[in-house]
């Protein structure tokens, strides 16, 4: 992966449609299939096929053929799904992916590349939930330890092309959450096919992403970029009209804001999205993403930069312990040992979908 890294500024730019000048085909498609943003490629092959190599249009349409055949038959597994679960009198949320499976036009089903279905009961209704699922012949591959603080169940059958990982609660952890409140608070009901499912206001699905990737994923601390999540905004704001001041309503708290406006940086940067000038002009998001460019393109700056998670450490722990105050104790401590270990082993390691 790290030998593609310098071709991020020009596989965005065929995301974003922008002609093709100067493109060393080989670094860019090695880019794009590791950020899983292949398919995204069909508009910008679409639109230029004349002047672009014909092998490069002949795979990334093939890619793209390929993903809309796996992602209707993970629309049919997610129906099947759904029902299973109604007949037990729960009706899910989709997340992330299952969502957009739920709110794409058809056409434009295959342009999203995914590996999972993330459906969301409230605690009450996960015992029946996996009931439900059992009996049309899903078997448990993972689930979290009883000591866990985030529970998730994974499902999956031989002959689906996907999982099923079933949560309890949005994505990211709860305390970022406190603004917004719970996820049901933000979903409309809706139908899928013979079922009924809620799925996420935009506004929602965008915090949920957001968080996903700056916190769950660790990209927040790790400068790392999820260009396919980034993709999905951009549509997202493209398709639904995002209303970014809508966005910061449900942001609480100074290590929350940062990492939102993070990630807004990035998507008006590196997608041309037209961000409200007063959501990416802060110093501690400018400083992150700065950083995620230089670790994507020379990814030996992955370590030395772990020292920039202290920049935000005083936020995170406000945000996790409630503090309001200034100067109480231990604010300004250097991480735990066994939490610098883990970011370590994070920031060295190849991450599929991660530049």
């Amino acid at each position: 992966m790290t030998r593609h890294s310098a071709a991020l500024t020009s596989l965005c730019n065929c995301l974003r449609g922008m002609p093709p000048v100067e493109v060393e085909w080989t670094s860019v498609i090695g880019l794009a299939n590791q950020t899983l943003t292949t398919p995204a490629l069909i508009d910008f092959v679409d639109q230029f096929a004349s002047v672009l190599p014909e092998d490069v249009c002949t795979y990334i349409r093939q890619i793209h053929r390929r993903n809309v055949l796996r992602n209707d038959r993970l629309a049919n597994q997610l129906e099947e799904a759904v029902i299973a679960i109604n007949g037990q009198g729960v009706t899910p949320v989709l997340l992330k992916g299952a969502a957009t499976l739920a709110t794409a036009p058809v056409e434009r089903r295959g342009v999203r590349l995914m590996s999972d279905l993330d459906i969301m009961v409230v605690p009450d209704e996960a015992e029946r939930a996996v009931a439900a699922l059992a009996a049309i012949g899903y078997e448990i591959h993972d689930q979290a330890r009883p000591e866990s603080r985030r529970w998730y169940v994974e499902l999956g059958r031989p002959r689906d092309v996907g999982t099923i990982d079933l949560q309890r609660a949005a994505p990211g952890p709860a305390y970022l959450y406190a603004g917004p409140g719970h996820a049901l608070n933000h979903c409309v009901p809706s139908l899928l096919g013979r079922g009924r499912v809620y799925v996420p206001t935009p506004t929602y699905r965008a915090l949920m992403l957001i968080i996903h990737d700056q916190f769950q994923d660790y990209g927040y601390w790790l400068g790392q970029l999820d260009l396919r999540h980034l993709v999905e905004l951009r549509d997202l704001s493209d398709s639904e009209g995002l209303d970014w001041q809508d966005l910061a309503s449900h942001v609480s708290g100074e290590l929350m804001k940062n990492a939102v406006e993070t990630q807004l940086l990035a998507l008006a940067a590196l997608l041309g999205v037209d961000i409200p000038r007063s959501m990416r002009t802060r110093l501690i998001p400018r400083l992150q993403f700065m950083r995620q460019l230089m670790q994507a393109r020379f990814p030996a700056t992955r370590v030395p930069f772990l020292a920039m998670t202290v920049l935000d450490l005083r936020s995170y722990r406000r945000a996790t312990s409630g503090c309001t105050q200034t100067g109480r104790p231990g604010l300004w401590s250097v991480p735990r040992t066994d939490t610098l270990q883990f970011l370590l082993r994070a920031a060295t390691a190849v991450r599929v979908g991660k530049v």
